[in-house]
């Protein structure tokens, strides 16, 4: 019987994690439609998030319950956090938002920010889904934004400075070497999270 109710509600809780998914991917679609730049912007801005709250939330959890054990997890987070932040960065060098889209980014922060850390008190094993189905959708997402580049529809522009240091990639390394290694970090951290919710 506990086994058909756990099966129940994992269920109900990873719908509502991919509805939440696509809800984001609509609002991401409508705004920006093929602009894939400054779409990743907003979506690297909000995948910041969710690394840097479940670490500091593992830390405080484990300061609580004065066990060691949460070492590893809180490390895993923290380098999830920093990792989306410098995605962020190197789309802020090719995109260049205006001012109006650094409002949105800014904005798109806080509010994500307070509706997460209420998913990760909460509902934690919902949270970890819905980042592992926010991934698929980074990787879906970059996968077109590769096709893009390689069909010549967007220019295949140099890599940024940071971007070359950050993944130590050649010196003539270009936009597609950068979305590959952002594609992949996307799926390493989809891979993560999907495993963090199945042990919850």
């Amino acid at each position: 019987m506990y086994s058909l109710i756990k099966t129940s509600s994992a269920r109900i809780s990873d719908t509502f994690a991919f509805s939440m998914t696509k809800f984001f991917r609509l609002i991401a679609d409508s705004f920006f439609l093929k602009r894939y730049g400054h779409r990743a912007v907003v979506l690297e801005t909000v995948a910041g998030v969710p690394g840097m709250v479940a670490g500091v939330w593992m830390h405080f959890k484990s300061l609580r319950r004065m066990k060691s054990g949460y070492g590893e997890q809180i490390r895993e987070m923290l380098a999830e956090a920093e990792n989306e932040r410098m995605h962020l960065m190197f789309f802020i060098e090719i995109a260049k938002p205006n001012i109006f889209e650094r409002f949105i980014v800014l904005s798109s922060q806080l509010v994500f920010g307070i509706f997460y850390l209420f998913m990760y008190v909460f509902f934690t094993r919902t949270a970890h889904r819905m980042i592992g189905y926010f991934e698929d959708e980074a990787v879906s997402s970059y996968t077109e934004y590769l096709d893009m580049v390689k069909s010549g529809k967007i220019e295949d522009t140099p890599a940024p400075a940071l971007a070359i240091s950050y993944y130590k990639l050649a010196t003539d390394a270009k936009l597609s070497d950068v979305i590959r290694c952002v594609r992949a970090d996307e799926q390493h951290h989809s891979k993560t999270n999907h495993e963090y919710a199945n042990n919850l």
